[in-house]
């Protein structure tokens, strides 16, 4: 059911790709054609063709049964929620921003969340003694801590507060622990780095919205000054210390700048530092119109206006590795495939738009927290009480125990999505998109063309590579 073919090199090859096993090989027409045969119940094969079946199947391009497959998927997916391996928070420090940026929901654009919550050191003390419960009940080999917004940078004192107790915590346990970064960048500071680095700092996602000229204009302070000079300054600044990622949102009016970016970017002297680079559309509301290419998504709460969460723009962690799958959970389309096309051209590694998941709001054991201690399954969903699924002080009110048990029966497995072979890596998609754009978070919110546009660009690098 998962196996994807995609011909190249004028049709002499086939690239053959299957989803769940992962298995990538560069094949004759003739074993797609095998693999043809066994579908339709041929079973009068040659020992050539054996030997070729036995590869197929050790890969996973050939299984026994639909139901053995769906089983064995079914089993990975139960797997996968209750992992233990990693506990995973992302904390958000503050919803307070000190952008402006034009595209942002996150609440009333008078003052972009000037005056919203901030945690305080007392909420830092009870998010610690939660986390050094979860610990001793998962006991995870590993503990990552996102620091997330609004702007985390603006609540320095609870994000040093966290990194340096968490640590002492995993230490004391033999946990390892790593800290991924979401900011706007304007306060990113070598000192901040260093300070974060001893406690497991891997990785910051800071964002440029295209050139100079475009950035500024979609991502001014409040006084609609510009960011982007200070910005790559302090990524020059800190560029040798950790892995970076930049992050950029697009819409109509600025994709066409996102190529700029890439060759500025290119130019600089720590261009061989970033570790990835990845366009996302920029969330739109319904209200806006939906230009070809842009997917749109709009967080709304049940009065139907926009949530007062985090600034899902941003969302992903730094580094090459390990990121978080929110870091491109709003799937490619042909914009997308022309972004990752540009940024390879340039030398810059970039997501594939394959492996997209599925996301963490399937896994148990990943969190996130509010500013106030609230518990939510994913950052998509903060900012509205009604999705807060409970409290870290263990109170559960009757509404978020509605919520824990609204997102309990999510699942990655939509019967809606019958036998699409992007199952495995796609998990029904963005639980968030289903939920605003659909109206129904059990929905799936599918972008089937992307992944086939995704393998077909993987394929395509595959046999130039091996060639």
């Amino acid at each position: 059911m998962f196996n994807v073919q995609v011909p190249v090199a004028d049709g002499n090859e086939v690239f053959l790709m299957n989803t769940f096993s992962d298995a990538q090989i560069l094949v004759s027409p003739d074993v797609t054609g095998l693999i043809d045969r066994i579908s339709r119940g041929d079973a009068t094969f040659n020992d050539e063709e054996r030997e070729t079946i036995d590869a197929l199947r050790d890969n996973g391009f050939i299984v026994g049964s639909r139901d053995e497959e769906t089983t064995a998927l079914d089993k990975y997916f139960r797997e996968l929620r209750e992992d233990t391996e990693q506990l995973r928070v992302t904390v958000l420090t503050t919803l307070q921003c000190n952008f402006a940026c034009d595209y942002c929901f996150q609440g009333d654009h008078g003052d972009y969340n000037k005056f919203a919550e901030k945690m305080s050191l007392e909420s830092a003390r009870e998010v610690v003694a939660w986390i050094e419960k979860r610990l001793d009940e998962v006991r995870p080999e590993k503990f990552v801590l996102t620091l997330f917004g609004g702007e985390p940078l603006l609540n320095l004192p609870v994000a040093y507060y966290l990194a340096e107790q968490c640590y002492g915590l995993c230490a004391a346990r033999g946990v390892k622990q790593g800290i991924s970064v979401i900011t706007n960048g304007l306060l990113l500071t070598p000192d901040v780095v260093d300070r974060l680095t001893p406690y497991g700092l891997y990785g910051v996602k800071v964002t440029l919205d295209g050139d100079r000229e475009t950035h500024n204009r979609m991502r001014p302070l409040r006084g609609r000054q510009g960011t982007f000079d200070r910005i790559v300054e302090n990524v020059r600044r800190v560029a040798h210390k950790v892995p970076i990622t930049i992050g950029g949102n697009f819409d109509e009016s600025s994709v066409e700048s996102c190529p700029a970016l890439l060759d500025f970017l290119r130019e600089q002297e720590f261009a061989d530092k970033i570790a990835k680079v990845n366009f996302k559309p920029v969330i739109k509301s319904f209200a806006e119109a939906t230009p070809k290419g842009v997917i749109p998504l709009t967080v709304v709460g049940d009065a139907g206006k926009p949530l007062n969460g985090t600034c899902m723009t941003s969302a992903g962690a730094g580094a090459s590795k390990g990121s978080s799958v929110c870091d491109s959970c709003h799937f490619v389309d042909e914009k997308m495939a022309f972004l990752r096309s540009e940024t390879r051209k340039r030398g810059f590694p970039t997501p594939d738009g394959v492996h997209m998941g599925p996301c963490e709001i399937h896994r148990r054991h990943a969190y996130t927290i509010g500013p106030d201690g609230a518990l939510y399954a994913c950052p998509g969903f903060t900012g509205a009480a009604t999705e807060s699924t409970g409290h870290i002080d263990g109170r559960q009110e009757t509404w978020q125990r509605a919520a824990a048990e609204r997102f309990e029966r999510l699942s990655p497995l939509k019967e809606e999505c019958g036998d699409c072979s992007f199952i495995p890596v796609c998990g029904g998609g963005c639980s968030v998109a289903a939920h605003n754009e659909l109206g129904d978070m059990y929905e799936p919110s599918c972008h089937k063309g992307a992944f086939e546009s995704a393998v077909a660009g993987l394929a395509e690098r595959t046999a130039a590579a091996i060639a």
